[in-house]
């Protein structure tokens, strides 16, 4: 199976290279633009200039896709806008840029390549390098923004991720829009506490919701709007078909990565 790839998430890219699925169709165009913001690991950096960029490498993927005969484009995009379309109401900058998350999704299934999308949980994993910068801060006692305890988030690991984009490349696909997360809905909070228990810090620091104005200043407003954005509490459907997370929740995900890591 040929793999070809649009957009500069490295660490997904890498996992797909060696994640080849057997049996799945060639030439399989996947588009992973935008997917460096998808997760609540990076304190809401990466969505700097994010509706700009997407967008053009959204395009790109689709001009990618058509001109080289993908039989079918895979559109990796974001499990959280399924709150939105729930009713949940989101204020600016986040706004911005799930309405360029949406507008992502029609211009790929509007084209004239096959393509379904594929909407991922928020990642996290042992390639994450904002992941070990956590074991990091949390080794030095600092406090780190966790938002609300009663916001579940949809989460995934980095290689169900893939799995789930390889195993979406089928021509029964074609047109859909499908969702690949973990089976449990955790608080940002919950998976983050936990991570600091497994490196060895039994009761991380949180930043009190308080100090939100003085926070501001190292962490952007994006990540506190995510953070604090409850998800429907059913597990999002229609899921990927045939695809199963070998990872069923976060607490069997983190000790993955513990494992990887070897500490």
């Amino acid at each position: 199976m040929k793999i070809s790839t649009t957009g500069t998430c490295s660490e997904l890219e890498a996992i797909l290279e060696r994640q080849r699925a057997t049996g799945a169709i060639e030439n399989i165009h996947i588009n992973l633009a935008g997917q460096q913001a998808n997760t609540l690991l990076h304190d809401g950096h990466a969505w700097k200039d994010f509706a700009r960029l997407t967008l053009a490498g959204t395009h790109r993927a689709v001009r990618s896709a058509s001109a080289g005969a993908s039989p079918i484009l895979v559109h990796a995009s974001f499990a959280f806008v399924h709150a939105v379309e729930h009713g949940a109401k989101l204020h600016e900058p986040l706004r911005s840029s799930v309405e360029a998350i949406l507008e992502c999704e029609a211009l790929v299934l509007s084209s004239q390549a096959p393509a379904c999308v594929v909407r991922l949980g928020y990642l996290y994993g042992p390639e994450s390098d904002d992941l070990r910068a956590y074991r990091t801060a949390f080794s030095l006692w600092r406090p780190y923004w966790s938002g609300p305890p009663d916001a579940p988030q949809y989460h995934l690991h980095q290689f169900d991720a893939a799995s789930a984009l390889l195993a979406a490349a089928r021509p029964r696909n074609v047109g859909k829009i499908l969702y690949a997360t973990d089976g449990v809905a955790a608080s940002f909070m919950r998976l983050m506490d936990a991570f600091a228990n497994r490196v060895g810090r039994r009761a991380p620091l949180h930043l009190p919701l308080w100090s939100k104005p003085l926070a501001r200043v190292i962490i952007c407003e994006e990540h506190m709007q995510q953070a604090a954005l409850p998800m429907p509490p059913r597990t999002p459907t229609p899921r990927v078909p045939g695809w199963k997370p070998k990872f069923p929740d976060y607490r069997a995900g983190l000790d993955q990565v513990i494992e990887a890591w070897g500490n």
